[in-house]
This record gives structure tokens, C-alpha cells and sequence, in this order.
């Protein structure tokens, strides 16, 4: 496979001047799927242990299906034995098309970590790569996050954070805790970079004096206008006195970086005064723009449980909307897994929450409403979505891996109109190993 490193200044310029001739003004974004697709291939993928049970971190393998097969409980998949490898030294970080056709990936660390590929997909084992590879270490590191845009498959986002650094003044005086921040606009279609920005980003003088800072940044969402990128944060805070780490402190509202798209420049951060949680997700899409035009994001590692926020037109927190997902489903302590945006107000949350160890479950929320409920599935131990990537959302249904570690289980379609829940292919597991998502 021949390899495409873009790392001169020429290439890095000319890719900039190009995302400015292919984003047209005109251009419209949503993040949401259009509609159903007939043809679609059902691409589903399964993380493999490496050291215990559910690390997820032996590789990556997918496997593809028609939607009959993918609907059928009488077919088994097997990813394990008849997956196709994904490269990646961890888990792969993958992205499909609102088609299903082509499959894209950013290696996770290693020798490869940074190198984005893409697939497309005819069923089975067969994905024919692309023959080029676009090398983004260089500028995100070789663990980048990195998300596609909902604007017609055209975009990917990577951001990075480099190892946040201890800042003193006169006399060793504690200032501030920063690392270097990357932005970088993959073309999805060409293969190569179109632009990267790199930047400290501030907080507020007072955060910053009390230890506060930016540890990585996470799930990229495209705003209605096209012009702005919300990028999710996950906050640390540094002891001043000792120049470590906290590990129990009080939490700054949750934040979110702000930054002129397609220019990626001008980082602004702005702040919730309802939640507290980091906003960065894990490995999964946290925040979508709805059908009202706004955005609502999901909170992890928040004092009272995961929140649903919601960011205006305007591009700054409506801290008028409280959605607490503890007090919608009458628990405490849950967290936000993985979740996605299915079509007018309705969404499907993976979650914990306290008093339950390795069990996850799956609510559907109305964000109009404000209001969850359990999912009607087959609940034990060991169900764990802690690294789940991938939902395929097709019209008014909504396709999930649902396997605990080791175990045997399904795809599930959920329909998002009825709330529906329709028992689809058999999975088959291997010890240790889990399905991680469904593109």
C-alpha cells in the first residue's frame, strides 16, 4: 500500500487553500441521517482482548452484512474468526459513511498510531483499502481523537493535547498548567490534510491560578451555520503547592472549546452552569446537533451523574435547560457511555450508573421532554459499553451491538418513532473480547 505523508509546509499550505475551494458558503449541515438506505451494508466490529478480560486493546476486526442478514436472528457473525483486521496496535478508531460504503480509521498508538485509512466495504471480510495513507502524528500525536462531521460525509476532526506542562514564575510561583492543543480538518473524500491549527487555550485567569486545565479534547460537533466547531473537554486540576495532579477536587461547570470553522482559529471556551462533567465522551459522537438547530451534549465524570446539555444557535450554554439523566431515571450516578441522536428529539443513551459494577444499559431520551426510559433488552453482567463506538442510525431505526464481555448476544434495532425494540443477528463472541459498535 503506498503510504501519503503530508508533512511539507507546501503540501500543509496548499491542503489549507483547498478546504476553503470545497466548503462552499452554500453548503448545508446536519447531523442527521437522511432517511433510510436500501443497499446499506451493516458493518459490525469487535474489540479483542489483549491482557484482561474487556481491554479492548488486542485489535480491532469488522465484518459487513446486508440489513436482512443484520435483521435476522437466526444468521450468526462472527467477527473474531471471519473479521477482517483493522491496523491498529489498540483499538481502532473507526467512522463509517451515512451509506455504510466506506469505512474509515485513525490507528490508535504504536508504530502506526496517527494514520488515517479508509475502506470501503462489499460485504463479508472484503474492505479494499484506499492506496493512500494520511500520516497525522506529526500534528495530533499518535493517539489523536477524532470524529466525522455530519456534512455530507466530507470531514473528519482530529484534536490532541499535548502532556499538559507546569507553568511557575519568580520564585517558582505556580501560573498556570497548559498543554499544546491540535485541531486538524481531515478531507474525507481526497484523503489528506486541508488545515491544522495549534494553540494554548486559557482558562479564566482565576481557574487557571487554582490548578484548572484542559487535559485532552474530544468529539468535535459541526454547529447548524457552519461556522463554528464545539469541541468537548476533559478537565484536570494541578495541586499549586506540589505541581501534581488532584485526584478529587471541585469541579469547574462543564466547558466546551469554540473555534471559527473551516479556519479552525480563534479558541474561545465556553462554560455550563448546570453540569459539571467532563464533555469530552470516550470514544463515540457526544454531542449532535437536533432538528431545532441546537446542540445538546452529553457530560461524563459530573458530581451529580451525566447531564444533557444544550448549546443555542448562538453558540453558548442555555443553562436554562436542565436535563439530569439521574433524575430522568430515578438512579444515581450515572454515566454517559456512548449515545446518539436518532431524529426529531429522540435519542439512545448507553449508560451505568452507581450500585451496578460492569453493567451497562441503553435508555431512550426525549430531549424535548427532558424524560428517559429503559430500553427493553436482556440485561447482565458483564454488559459493558464503557468502550462502545458505533451506532448506525437508518431512517427511523437504530442498529446496536449489545454483547457482554465473553458472551454471546445481538444486534438490536431500536426504532426511535415507536420505541420498538426488534432482536436482530446473533453475534458470536470469544472469551474476553466484546462487539463495539455497529457502522
Amino acid at each position: 500500500m503506498k503510504k501519503f505523508f503530508l508533512k511539507s509546509i507546501f503540501f500543509s499550505a496548499l491542503a489549507c487553500t483547498m478546504i476553503f475551494t470545497s466548503c462552499d458558503s452554500d453548503d448545508t449541515t446536519n447531523n442527521i441521517d437522511e432517511g433510510q438506505t436500501a443497499d446499506r451494508w451493516i458493518t459490525v466490529a469487535g474489540a479483542l482482548m489483549q491482557d484482561e478480560a474487556g481491554d479492548g486493546n488486542g485489535g480491532t476486526k469488522v465484518f459487513s452484512v446486508s440489513k436482512a442478514n443484520a435483521k435476522n436472528p437466526e444468521y450468526a457473525i462472527d467477527v473474531y474468526k471471519n473479521g477482517f483486521p483493522v491496523p491498529s496496535n489498540r483499538t481502532a478508531r473507526l467512522q463509517s459513511t451515512v451509506d455504510g460504503k466506506t469505512l474509515f480509521n485513525v490507528a490508535y498508538t504504536g508504530d502506526n498510531g496517527g494514520h488515517f485509512s479508509k475502506y470501503t466495504v462489499t460485504g463479508g471480510d472484503k474492505f479494499p483499502a484506499a492506496d493512500v495513507v494520511v500520516d497525522i502524528s506529526s500534528y495530533a500525536g499518535t493517539s489523536p481523537r477524532w470524529a466525522k462531521l455530519f456534512d455530507g460525509d466530507k470531514t473528519g476532526i482530529a484534536v490532541n493535547v499535548t502532556a499538559p506542562k507546569v507553568i511557575t514564575g519568580e520564585n517558582d510561583k505556580y501560573l498556570y498548567t497548559r498543554g499544546t492543543s491540535t485541531v486538524l480538518a481531515l478531507d474525507l473524500q481526497q484523503s489528506l490534510i486541508s488545515r491544522y491549527e495549534q494553540y494554548e487555550i486559557a482558562l479564566t485567569e482565576t481557574e487557571e491560578t487554582k490548578g484548572h486545565h484542559i487535559f485532552r479534547l474530544d468529539a468535535p460537533v459541526l454547529n447548524k451555520a457552519g461556522d463554528k466547531l464545539i469541541i468537548g473537554t476533559w478537565m484536570r486540576k494541578t495541586n499549586p503547592a506540589t505541581g501534581a495532579n488532584e485526584s478529587n477536587f471541585t469541579r469547574l461547570g462543564s466547558k466546551s472549546v469554540v473555534v471559527d470553522y473551516p479556519s479552525l482559529k480563534n479558541p474561545t471556551v465556553i462554560t455550563s452552569t448546570v453540569g459539571d462533567g467532563d464533555t469530552s465522551g470516550y470514544r463515540s459522537f457526544n454531542a449532535f446537533v437536533a432538528n431545532d438547530g441546537n446542540i445538546y451534549q452529553a457530560t461524563q465524570r459530573g458530581s451529580k451523574g451525566s447531564y444533557i446539555l444544550k448549546i443555542n444557535q448562538t453558540n453558548q450554554y442555555d443553562n436554562s435547560y436542565v436535563f439530569s439523566l439521574d433524575n430522568a431515571l430515578s438512579v444515581t450516578g450515572t454515566y454517559v457511555d456512548a449515545w446518539r441522536y436518532a431524529g426529531n428529539g429522540i435519542a439512545y443513551v448507553m449508560y451505568t450508573h452507581a450500585g451496578v459494577e460492569n453493567q451497562g444499559f441503553i435508555a431512550r431520551v426525549d430531549l424535548n421532554t427532558k424524560t428517559a426510559t429503559v430500553v427493553d433488552l436482556p440485561y447482565q453482567t458483564g454488559l459493558d459499553f464503557g468502550q462502545y463506538q458505533g451506532f448506525v442510525v437508518d431512517g427511523d431505526e437504530v442498529y446496536v451491538a449489545v454483547t457482554p464481555v465473553g458472551k454471546d448476544g445481538n444486534i438490536y434495532i431500536l426504532n426511535s418513532k415507536t420505541g420498538t425494540v426488534t432482536k436482530g443477528a446473533k453475534l458470536v463472541n470469544g472469551a474476553g473480547n466484546h462487539y463495539i459498535g455497529v457502522y
